[in-house]
């Protein structure tokens, strides 16, 4: 079973999309934070279900989709650990936030 590790940009991606939904729905804004962080711990017995976005010399940098957002993370299949990189809503052009 992988270890999942947020890195605090992750951490600041998901406080940015709660708040921004918050201002309409607070309990919206809830839901969908319970649920992206409930399909990233999937991850801990199925690290491979999101598709391949890129190969790094440190592992597979995977996105996992959770409706209209893109669970960004990093698999070191040697360390057994996922770093989850970010939360990104599928209209904003990910190359610009997961930098080579």
């Amino acid at each position: 079973m992988a270890e999942i590790r947020w890195t605090s940009e992750a951490q600041t991606w998901l406080k940015d999309i709660h708040d921004y939904i918050a201002e309409d729905n607070p309990s919206a804004a809830a839901r969908v934070l319970q649920g992206i962080y409930e399909k990233a711990q999937t991850l801990r017995q199925f690290p491979d279900i999101g598709y391949v976005y890129r190969l790094e010399g440190e592992g597979e940098i995977r996105i996992l989709l959770y409706g209209h957002y893109r669970i960004a993370y990093l698999r070191r299949k040697e360390k057994g650990t996922i770093d989850i990189l970010g939360v990104f809503h599928g209209a904003l052009d990910i190359d610009k936030y997961i930098v080579k």
